[in-house]
């Protein structure tokens, strides 16, 4: 990277191969319909949550991971946004955020959903609407021995916090690999330690996430067949 052009998420990111990617360890918890996990994982420090009570945003549940232990990498990419002043000016945007490690056996069936947030603790646009502000994919019932790579196929829809579906257009794409290595630590992928990357937006036209206003990232699952 030329001098000068540090990354805002620079001291904290850790990169293994092309491109800056931020890893944290997070829990992967199950959760009914009606309740929201709130599960954290923040780029200042690990965080991480065990078996024990959690507290939701409509109350507290008994939270039961299907695979507890599982990271994110969040990878960056330089987005010019030119101003009158100055036109090399831009930002770093969020390209992908993806889920490593995750075990698809433990997990088979569920609804897997992701959630950025920033320093106010307010759920960041990941989508093409306002209230897009979460994305889900169903992961297969049945443990796959390829990799996945059609969006319609893995169910992958906006939802608003409170879990309602959006219908619209839709920017992100999204990857299920159990073939390959990890986007975490290139270690071998398997049904037991699989990969599932959100594309924000391949085309960068119409979600550009600025990676600096990024400051937790939430992993949740879904025991909801419905």
């Amino acid at each position: 990277m030329p001098i000068g052009l540090d990354s805002p998420l620079s001291g904290s990111v850790k990169s293994r191969r092309g491109g800056s990617s931020t890893r944290r360890k997070v829990i992967l918890g199950v959760a009914g319909v009606s309740v929201i996990p709130f599960l954290l994982s923040t780029f200042a420090a690990s965080v991480t949550i065990g078996t024990g009570a959690l507290e939701f945003g409509q109350g507290s549940q008994q939270a039961i991971a299907c695979d507890e232990n599982v990271f994110i990498a969040l990878g960056e990419e330089w987005h010019g946004n030119p101003s009158v002043t100055d036109g090399s000016d831009g930002f770093f945007r969020i390209r992908t955020a993806t889920i490593s490690n995750l075990n698809l056996e433990a997990c088979n069936g569920r609804k897997l959903r992701l959630r950025m947030i920033d320093g106010t603790s307010a759920e960041l646009v990941l989508g093409t609407t306002l209230d897009a502000k979460v994305l889900q994919v169903n992961l297969p019932k049945v443990v796959p021995t390829s990799n996945i790579v059609d969006p319609l196929e893995l169910g992958l829809t906006y939802l608003t916090s409170e879990g309602q579906p959006i219908i619209g257009t839709m920017a992100a794409n999204v990857n299920l690999n159990v073939s390959g290595v990890s986007m975490y630590d290139g270690t071998p992928l398997s049904s037991t330690s699989a990969d599932v990357t959100f594309y924000i937006d391949s085309t960068s036209t119409l979600v550009n996430l600025d990676g600096q206003v990024v400051r937790r990232a939430t992993v949740e699952t879904v025991n909801n067949p419905n």
